[in-house]
């Protein structure tokens, strides 16, 4: 029987960003210079597959610090954690490595710059997301205050509406982001912003390529985990740019067929914490079922590299 014809157009830049692949890094290059098992506080990247797969080779997924015994290695995920937790793994002398993204590690120097110069925080991020946790918890209770939309804006109530600065978690939609900071500084004036924009260089790029490929296409399959907050704006990109049909699928198996029945034109990206071997796969799960036409709409080059800590450098 013929194959209906189909036309592919994958996304680029998709898939791992320098963050995510530091972050793996450091956990396979610690298992292999300590041994099984390595302890690693929260997922080091909202990924099942990735966290699977490295829960094979000896890593134990804990949420809690509490949960980890004091003479094994302990790792802290991409995301950040609040200065509480390295604080308490110091006090039981236990030997930690921190995975948290340089860029995330940014956002927190500059949370505590300007905290520093007298100045209460805005942080625009998503309430219960790991970063969102970590950075406010850089700063004592009270120092951040939390919005997630335009509307959050309206009912801040900051210590002195002239001495306010503003963050953002790293993975937030830019369009989204952009409405809030502009609502920030209508409210507060003398709101003092970052240096260069807080949302990182892979989300940026990931958003930019699937609003290039959104009007294209019948529909757009964005490959990530529930949990990957990037992975679910790219979703919500798809859809504001007119997408019908804009779906998150863990992997090929999650692929919904019959909401593709009658389709033309399909867009295939991955959030930034999704391996390209899941790309592969649902490329070729399309493949078994329709004649393939593939084009690669590309957006930008990446070419960051962020090193791993140098205790993972050292001879063990």
């Amino acid at each position: 029987m013929t194959k209906p014809p189909l036309s592919l157009y994958l996304a680029a830049p998709r898939g791992f960003c320098a963050g995510v692949d530091r972050a793996i890094k450091i956990v396979e290059m610690a298992i292999e210079k300590w041994g099984a098992p390595i302890y690693v506080r929260h997922e080091i990247v909202h990924n099942k597959f990735v966290v699977d797969g490295l829960r094979a080779k000896g890593a134990v997924f804990v949420e809690e610090l509490t949960e980890c015994p004091d003479d094994r290695p302990v790792i802290f995920s991409a995301h950040g954690v609040a200065k509480s937790v390295p604080a308490e793994a110091g006090r039981r002398e236990m030997i930690y490595v921190d995975a948290t993204c340089p860029l995330v590690s940014k956002v927190h120097i500059e949370a505590e710059r300007h905290h520093n110069n007298g100045l209460q925080m805005v942080m625009i991020g998503h309430t219960g997301h790991p970063e969102t946790i970590g950075t406010m918890g850089q700063l004592p209770e009270g120092e951040v205050l939390l919005v997630e939309t335009v509307e959050d804006v309206a009912t801040l109530e900051p210590r002195d509406p002239d001495a306010l600065a503003f963050i953002t978690q790293t993975t937030l939609s830019v369009d989204d982001t952009k409405d809030i900071v502009a609502a920030l500084k209508a409210r507060f004036p003398a709101i003092v912003g970052p240096h260069k924009e807080d949302i990182c260089y892979a989300t940026t790029n990931r958003q930019e390529a699937v609003k290039q490929i959104a009007p294209k296409v019948d529909a757009l399959l964005v490959i990530g985990s529930p949990n990957s907050s990037n992975s679910r704006r790219l979703v919500e990109v798809a859809r504001a740019k007119g997408c019908a049909y804009a779906q998150l699928v863990d992997n090929a198996g999650g692929i919904d067929w019959r909401a593709l029945d009658g389709i033309a034109s399909v867009g295939v990206t991955a959030g930034a914490s999704a391996p390209e071997v899941l790309v592969d796969e649902v490329v070729a799960a399309f493949r078994d079922r329709y004649e393939v036409t593939m084009e690669t709409v590309e957006t930008a080059r990446e070419h960051v590299e962020f090193k791993v800590p140098r205790v993972l450098r050292e001879d063990a």
